[in-house]
């Protein structure tokens, strides 16, 4: 995995506490809501494991948050030339 892939699963991961945190759910709930294996969010939260676009896409709509708003990181990335 490239530098740049762990730095973007990371951010996802980060996004996906925050917003699942400002809801007051646990990991276990909300992979349950979504259809999903009870471990899969604890995954994708400790970048253990990529997320498809599907499941993104469910949580954006779950969460009810633009992708816009989502992909705002805290952390920018910087690129060593």
């Amino acid at each position: 995995m490239s530098t740049f892939e762990q730095y973007f699963y990371k951010q996802v991961g980060q996004q996906v506490r925050k917003y699942r945190q400002l809801r007051g759910l646990t990991q276990e709930k909300l992979s349950e809501l979504l259809g999903l294996n009870d471990k899969y969010i604890g995954h994708v939260e400790r970048c253990e494991r990529k997320m498809s676009h599907k499941v993104l896409i469910q949580l954006l709509d779950f969460f009810q948050v633009n992708p816009q708003e989502f992909f705002d990181f805290d952390e920018l990335y910087v690129w060593d030339n």
